[in-house]
């Protein structure tokens, strides 16, 4: 390894080659299990007037709304800046930059900015461009191993907010949606992004507004949504969304196994579904949650819905937490809820923090609203209780749209070009 590489990511190289990734990672899109759980102990139970001490700051990662990914010694993020998009690598610790690599072009269309979040796995960092080229690099120096572009392979088109998915790692492959004539899902083999497989596209009637105009056939596009991986009768299965439709597939060889229409605006689907004790949780703009109950076997998988609830989540996901549903709507329903998972029914609603994403640990729901403040909560049988409030610098923008992360004891936001670092440990200075 070259002289120059700081010894941090020395020990980050050998970590990842090894597999022996600390359990304070923060590795993906929403976490170690991809469901905005942390499992983090030792932090603050309530926060001091004006938040948690700030640790550090960084500028210059480019504009976006990906969210920040931390495994070892390193911080990584992706950003916009002038026609690039770019991947910064920092110090955990002190913030310091250890190295910047151009991945793309960036987005110029509509809301500019960088989409995806990094996925950090087996020794390699996998990232989605909003232009559907998938990337492939060595974490401890930005190397690039090897690129593909979806689009072209599986004759895709691109979206009108550019593609957004945050890639998951499966194993050896990494599961991609085109959302192509040529496939509707693939599955890439992570060593040289080789196809491993690819499902069929996702054809329907699609019915017309106007009036006596007949159904025509199309296949429908990718989302905005990211996949998860669920484990179910012996079944091993990708949830996820198209720009119509909710998605159930075989994770083995990308067979289509469910698919639901549902009548969003603009073809939007926006958050990742969730998988709990409850069951497979979808949620869309302007159509709201459903619940459905899974059942899968050698030869066939079925869902059935439970309920729906106006609570529309956009992009900032749900989350599961001590028997209940909890997250933030959208337009139908707007107020932080908690649902009943039997019902669907809201236990209790909190007005007064915009919509967006959050992260639990140690019963407390880190809630980060679209306007720049963070409200640190508890939810509890009658409602939710605040132990802190943290105002993020800058302007009250309605689009901080990154979602947290927390690894050891400190918490890391993103605010359009800047990062910035938390520390949220107990007895952690003021």
């Amino acid at each position: 390894m070259r002289s120059d590489v700081p010894t941090a990511f020395v020990l980050l190289a050998v970590l990842l080659l090894s597999g022996a990734l600390p359990a304070a990672d923060w590795p993906q899109f929403r976490g170690p299990s991809r469901d905005g759980h942390s499992g983090e102990t030792g932090l603050l139970p309530a926060w001091p007037a004006g938040g948690p001490a700030l640790s550090w700051a960084a500028d210059g990662i480019g504009s976006g709304y990906s969210s920040p990914v931390v495994v070892g010694e390193a911080v990584f993020i992706t950003g916009d800046a002038g026609e690039d998009l770019l991947l910064t690598a920092f110090e955990r610790g002190s913030g310091r930059r250890l190295w910047q690599r151009r991945v793309d072009a960036a987005w110029r269309g509509p809301y500019p900015g960088a989409r995806s979040t990094v996925t950090i796995a087996g020794g390699r960092l996998f990232l989605l461009s909003a232009q559907g080229r998938v990337v492939a690099m060595d974490p401890s120096s930005g190397e690039e191993l090897w690129r593909v572009d979806i689009l072209e392979r599986f004759a895709g088109k691109n979206l009108r907010w550019g593609l957004s998915e945050c890639l998951l790692v499966d194993g050896d492959r990494v599961v991609v949606t085109p959302g192509g004539d040529g496939a509707f899902l693939a599955a890439l083999d992570a060593a040289t992004g080789a196809t491993v497989w690819s499902s069929p596209p996702l054809r329907f009637m699609r019915v017309s507004k106007t009036a006596g105009q007949a159904p025509e056939a199309v296949v429908d596009r990718a989302g905005y949504a990211s996949p998860i991986l669920v484990e179910r009768g012996g079944r091993r299965l990708l949830a996820t969304a198209s720009a119509r439709h909710l998605v159930v597939a075989d994770a083995e060889r990308g067979d289509l196994l469910w698919t639901r229409e549902v009548p969003v605006l603009h073809d939007v689907i926006g958050a990742i579904p969730l998988w709990c004790e409850a069951g497979l949780v979808f949620s869309a703009p302007d159509v709201g949650t459903f619940l459905f109950e899974v059942t899968a076997g050698p030869d066939a998988v079925a869902l059935r819905e439970r309920w729906h609830h106006r609570l529309d989540n956009c992009h900032g996901a749900l989350l599961w937490h001590d028997g209940a549903i909890i997250g933030s709507g959208y337009r139908l329903h707007r107020p932080w809820t908690r649902l009943d998972p039997a019902s669907g029914a809201a236990r209790y609603t909190l007005d007064g923090l915009a919509s967006g994403a959050a992260l639990v640990a140690e019963d407390r729901l880190y809630a980060l609203g679209e306007k720049g403040t963070m409200l640190l909560l508890q939810p509890t049988a009658d409602g939710f209780v605040t132990h802190g409030t943290l105002p993020l610098p800058g302007s009250g923008s309605g689009d901080v749209w990154a979602h947290p992360a927390l690894s050891g004891g400190h918490l890391f936001l993103r605010r359009h070009a800047r990062l910035l670092c938390y520390d949220v440990r107990a007895g952690a200075a003021p």
